[in-house]
């Protein structure tokens, strides 16, 4: 089948208390970096469209090649929280990098709301541009299969999207609770998509029908999953709005989308 939807509904009570993220120092406590044996880690940098674009790379140490993916940030920047999964999405066995789309404005501070302020000053088509540059990238790692997929969440899980619409060469996406793009854009996608909504997460929700009209339509190779119970940024372990069992399932699914799609 070339296009195909499936709704996963996780029967899971909602979280009890609708918050924002946990303080930032906390955030550093739960997701701080830890020495892992099995990987290597560095801060690495590419050339975007604005310039110097700064991320965090994760991979296995082993000499084989791997496939890519590119790990998009929420709206707070590129924080510890999402260079843990950076990590865990490498320990799958993929060669990944999570760039921070503030590098433009210097970079993510340590304050979450300053970051939020810093991202609504972003040009948006030369973001997106940055993040084709780090399809670009992964590419032509010398460690490289060639073959890249992309993975982001909240405000990252639209760029996903933009960089699904403009990047010919990705070969899978998987945006969590993203806003979706124009209908007008969807045929220009080339990836496989994996798609995750939160159940109670009604604004993004309200772009689903579109989107998916526009999806079948230009017979894009897709999945949707709705996890009941959950409300948007439920996959973040640093936030009050953490749903696991959600989490838990999206993640399975996720890694075995990637490994479907880039590793044959």
């Amino acid at each position: 089948m070339k296009y195909g939807v499936g709704f996963g509904i996780v029967a899971a009570a909602a979280v009890g208390v609708v918050g924002q993220y946990l303080s930032q120092d906390k955030s550093r406590e739960i997701s701080s970096q830890k020495e892992e044996p099995r990987l290597y880690v560095e801060d690495v940098k590419y050339v975007g469209e604005t310039g110097d674009i700064h991320a965090h790379l994760a991979r296995p140490r082993r000499d084989t090649k791997l496939p890519g993916v590119i790990v998009i940030h929420e709206n707070v920047g590129l924080v510890p929280h999402i260079k843990d999964v950076a990590r865990r999405v490498a320990s799958e066995g993929f060669l990944t990098i999570a760039p921070d789309a503030l590098s433009p404005l210097g970079g993510t501070p340590q304050d979450a709301n300053e970051a939020r302020s810093l991202i609504q000053k972003l040009d948006s088509q030369a973001t997106t541009k940055n993040f084709v540059a780090a399809v670009k990238y992964l590419q032509t790692h010398p460690q490289s299969t060639g073959k890249v997929g992309c993975v982001g969440f909240c405000w990252g899980g639209g760029v996903t999207n933009q960089v699904a619409v403009n990047s010919p060469d990705l070969k899978a996406a998987v945006p969590f609770y993203g806003m979706q793009p124009k209908s007008e854009e969807v045929p220009k996608i080339k990836a496989s998509l994996l798609i995750h909504y939160a159940g109670l997460d009604e604004r993004i929700n309200s772009g689903i029908p579109a989107f998916e009209s526009a999806l079948k339509k230009a017979s894009i190779d897709y999945r949707i999953f709705i996890y009941e119970g959950a409300e948007h940024a439920f996959f973040n372990d640093t936030s009050q709005r953490y749903h696991e069992v959600s989490a838990k399932l999206a993640w399975e699914r996720t890694i075995a989308f990637l490994k479907q799609k880039l590793e044959t």
